[in-house]
């Protein structure tokens, strides 16, 4: 089952990846597996966003840094 995230108003990508994630890095990977939504900005109180599953191999730091 897929993880959802409802919004509260005012959220925005950055902070949603922060909360759920740990770490603003996520925020691409959030935006990708909710582009219907790509226009926000800002969200209002109670949109629902997909929150996908980090893939084991991601890290958080650039290929030639591993």
């Amino acid at each position: 089952m897929n993880k959802v995230y409802k919004t509260k108003s005012g959220d925005t990508w950055d902070m949603i990846a922060k909360e759920v994630y740990g770490d603003e890095l996520y925020t691409s990977l959030l935006m990708s597996h909710n582009q219907k939504l790509l226009d926000y900005f800002i969200f209002p109180e109670g949109m629902i966003l997909s929150l996908p599953e980090i893939p084991e191999e991601d890290t958080l730091l650039p290929e030639w840094r591993t």
